[in-house]
């Protein structure tokens, strides 16, 4: 099976083309520049440099949220416009689960942490326990699916959980200094190679999630914000306003 798998959900861009249990070709940048400017450059170098023919692609998995509300949109806007186009299923892979792949097969807790502004990060907690057999895979289990959560609440369930936990995401340097005051665990933090968003990360959760079932079709897709945007807060508050007018 071929994917191709799109990231724009957090700072980081990436993209990538899975085939099987192969990355033919990943792009990822942290760079300064927006997603409007960078992932279809992206797409359209790995397409040149793999020699791809899109029509050769079986699915696309696509970061589907929680994350930046633009990248989002930049994200599921291009999935959307190459499913039509290529009449193949988009596969909706978590953000936070896809960051949490980044550490399959770890040992003890893994916790993304994406911020989310406003005190909050958008986050999860997961395990990986291997099945049985001696070439088995890990299977991922969710200990606390993915959530915007206040940093306070997220260090306190994994004081309750005790056990070693694993930090990444572009969230770490924000709250790392809270991290060190609230947690009563051993922990550390994922190194540069594995510690932000990537596109191979998206496929290969999306090819276990295909496997289940999980995909939908172009005009089906929508991202899953998670929360309410600034400006839909905003208005909601002005609406509450005038009723109490």
């Amino acid at each position: 099976m071929k994917i191709l798998a799109l990231d724009s959900s957090g700072l980081v861009a990436s993209a990538a083309v899975v085939e099987d249990d192969i990355t033919i070709a990943e792009y990822t940048i942290n760079h300064k520049k927006t997603h409007s400017q960078t992932l279809l450059p992206m797409l359209d170098e790995l397409r040149r440099m793999t020699e791809l023919d899109l029509h050769t692609l079986d699915a696309i998995a696509v970061a589907a949220g929680p994350g930046s509300f633009t990248g989002l949109r930049i994200g599921s806007a291009t999935a959307k416009g190459l499913g039509l186009a290529l009449d193949i299923p988009i596969i909706p892979v978590p953000t936070v689960d896809a960051l949490a792949f980044n550490l399959y097969g770890s040992g003890g807790l893994v916790c993304p942490i994406m911020d989310a502004r406003r005190n909050q990060v958008y986050t999860g907690l997961y395990a990986f326990h291997k099945g049985a057999g001696q070439d088995a895979r890990y299977d991922m289990c969710t200990m606390e699916k993915q959530c915007a959560v206040d940093i306070a609440w997220l260090a306190g369930r994994i004081n309750e959980l005790d056990r070693e936990t694993v930090f990444l995401g572009d969230g770490v340097s924000v709250y790392r200094d809270q991290l060190a005051e609230l947690l009563r665990v051993r922990y550390s933090f994922a190194p540069a190679c594995c510690n932000r968003q990537r596109a191979a990360c998206v496929a290969a959760l999306g090819a276990v999630l295909y496997e289940k079932g999980i995909a939908g079709t172009a005009a089906e897709h929508v991202p899953d914000y998670l929360r309410l945007s600034q400006a839909e807060r905003e208005r909601a508050e002005k609406g509450d306003q005038g009723i109490d007018r």
